[in-house]
């Protein structure tokens, strides 16, 4: 549910053209015009080297992306494979998901794996590589990995017995998790493009299902084919290519700021460093964009929040792919416990109270049924309205492309189970009325380092509708934070 790249309004509209819902097509297919949906092209065999036929197939998945879906058959032979591709491009960060499998309707939940993403069955400490690409489920998955080491298991126990006898417990753990013997267990997809997924449903508890997001290292850069390197003259000349133009107010610009003095050259300066930093004033600083690697310039301001602390305020805009984001960093020394803070929303005043929502917090409205992960939405300092609106924003474009403007009648696509569905119309329902006031509802902002905050209408005395609890961090919420191998005495010895 974090920001994604620019698109400029014709490859919006070229996506909206090729790329639609499975039920779109077929009707497309029943109509009148007999429009084939999906393409025939005549190719080699690799197996016997007759000629064969792929099919290809676009098509859009809800709450993820476009993709291609491709299957090679040859009647000489009889080989057939399968895959997909994802049809968009590479995301600006990596992404990892993490699903806690509890019961078999969890085993149907969908799972898009690009050819870059490594998938773990966290119990056993299974990995399966980056390979070819697969739209399928998590029982999919499973049964996929199980029947290729399956496949030269009786070789396996003749020339490596001792070898053959740790894969065979594997082989029956496997079967065991696609039988609903194992549960609960943990599966995970690291992909450093971000175009894998694991699917979400509304309901689910803390914990069963997270989404975070990585700045991709050098290395994966380059095994993505993503380089350092600065555009050809005739590149930059090029203006169809260019990233589309971004309305920024003039005081947030790189240039004419504290550390933001172009020298000759083209490279930015940084004088961040030797002055002191003052409150309200925008500096700016060199640094790499996340999505082409190549430098841009990140604006910070310092603000002042009254009866909390100082926050820091980023925004970084990429001149050459677009990228933009925008962030919240709260400072300050790692606190003794963390921070619990619960608002009951009663009111519309309550919708308008300013919310910081920093990077390690947790976000959930139990009647909502909504729950946000630590690291999905990065830091955001808006009102209660505003983040409940962005989340609704998010997630319906993810799902069925609808600007939040839309109608609440959700679209048909049958490529999402009935029950699901029927789920996520509930969800929207509830959350469009807890939005314009017309649902009671609680926010929970469960944060580790203590860096949330929620707006009181009765500062410095307490607020009747905020509740606010200080708590011991877990053993696992320290070592997520790292906290756990931090030393701040002696370590210079």
């Amino acid at each position: 549910m974090s920001q994604t790249n620019g698109e400029g309004l014709q490859g919006a509209s070229l996506a909206k053209d090729l790329f639609q819902d499975l039920h779109s097509q077929v009707d497309q297919t029943n109509g009148e015009d007999g429009e084939r949906v999906v393409e025939e092209i005549e190719s080699l065999c690799m197996n016997c080297h007759e000629d064969g036929t792929t099919r290809l197939l676009l098509t859009r998945i809800p709450f993820f992306r476009e993709i291609v879906i491709m299957s090679f058959s040859c009647e000489h032979c009889g080989f057939h494979n399968n895959e997909i591709q994802s049809a968009g491009e590479i995301q600006p960060k990596g992404i990892k998901y993490a699903l806690r499998v509890e019961k078999e309707s969890d085993l149907q939940r969908q799972v898009v794996k690009s050819d870059n993403c490594v998938f773990r069955l966290e119990d056993i400490d299974l990995e399966v590589p980056a390979g070819k690409g697969q739209y399928t489920n998590v029982e999919g998955v499973i049964s996929g990995v199980r029947l290729d080491l399956e496949s030269n298991q009786q070789a396996r126990m003749e020339q490596m017995p001792e070898v053959g006898e740790k894969v065979a417990g594997v082989i029956k753990s496997l079967a065991d998790m696609v039988e609903g013997k194992r549960f609960p267990f943990m599966i995970s997809a690291n992909d450093p493009s971000g175009n894998s997924w694991i699917e979400w449903t509304p309901g689910d508890a803390a914990g069963k299902w997270a989404k975070s997001e990585y700045d991709r290292t050098a290395q994966q850069n380059g095994m993505l084919g993503l380089g350092d390197d600065v555009p050809q003259p005739e590149q930059q000349q090029d203006h169809s290519t260019s990233a589309p133009d971004t309305e920024i107010r003039p005081e947030y610009h790189a240039e004419g700021l504290v550390g933001g003095e172009q020298p000759t050259g083209g490279q930015t300066s940084n004088n961040v460093d030797q002055d002191d930093i003052v409150e309200n004033q925008v500096y700016s600083f060199p640094a790499s964009c996340p999505g082409c690697t190549r430098p841009c310039a990140t604006n910070m301001k310092m603000v002042n929040i009254p009866f909390f602390k100082q926050v820091v305020l980023m925004s970084t805009t990429c001149d050459d792919c677009g990228y933009r984001s925008n962030e919240v960093k709260t400072g300050g020394e790692v606190p003794e416990k963390g921070r619990r803070i619960t608002l009951k929303v009663t009111t519309k005043e309550d919708l308008s109270r300013d919310i910081l929502k920093s990077e390690s917090a947790a976000l959930s409205c139990p009647e909502l049924q909504l729950q946000v992960e630590p690291g999905t939405m990065g830091g955001r300092f808006t009102t209660v309205e505003g983040i409940l609106t962005n989340i609704r924003k998010d997630l319906r474009a993810q799902a069925f492309g609808l600007e939040d403007g839309d109608v609440a009648t959700l679209p048909e696509s049958d490529s999402m189970r009935s029950e699901t569905k029927q789920s996520w119309a509930e969800f929207f329902n509830n959350l469009s009325a807890a939005i314009e006031g017309e649902k009671p509802f609680t926010l929970v902002l469960e944060d580790p380092l203590a860096g949330s905050y929620v707006q009181s209408f009765t500062a410095p005395e307490p607020d009747p509708a905020i509740e606010t609890v200080e708590y011991v961090r877990s053993k696992e919420e320290e070592e997520d934070l790292g906290l756990a191998d931090m030393k701040t005495e002696g370590y210079e010895a």
